[in-house]
């Protein structure tokens, strides 16, 4: 029979800070708006086209999956909780 261990919940673990959302944004949207140009110009004819729409979704896509990302940071759904040394977090704090 396995034994059942009670796993603590540490807050913050598992959870991307504002920095990192911030950061995958930004990583996120020089590789969207490039797909977004390409897209726009091979439909249109037209580097002026493409540009025109990248200037304009680069900024409300990036709003909107910074404020995505920070939803779901916020949630527990779908992380998993690790078993936690009580006695190893005494000797050396992670903080």
């Amino acid at each position: 029979m396995n034994e059942h261990i009670v796993t603590e919940h540490i807050e913050g673990t598992g959870h991307a800070g504002r920095k990192r959302s911030l950061v995958k944004t930004l990583s996120w949207r020089v590789l969207a708006t490039t797909d977004t140009i390409l897209i726009a110009r091979l439909i249109t004819g037209s580097w002026s086209v493409g540009f025109g729409i990248a200037t304009i979704e680069v900024f409300t896509k990036m709003i909107l999956y910074y404020l995505h990302e920070r939803g779901w940071s916020s949630l527990d759904w779908g992380l998993e909780d690790v078993d936690v040394d009580a006695q190893a977090l005494k000797l050396r704090p992670v903080h």
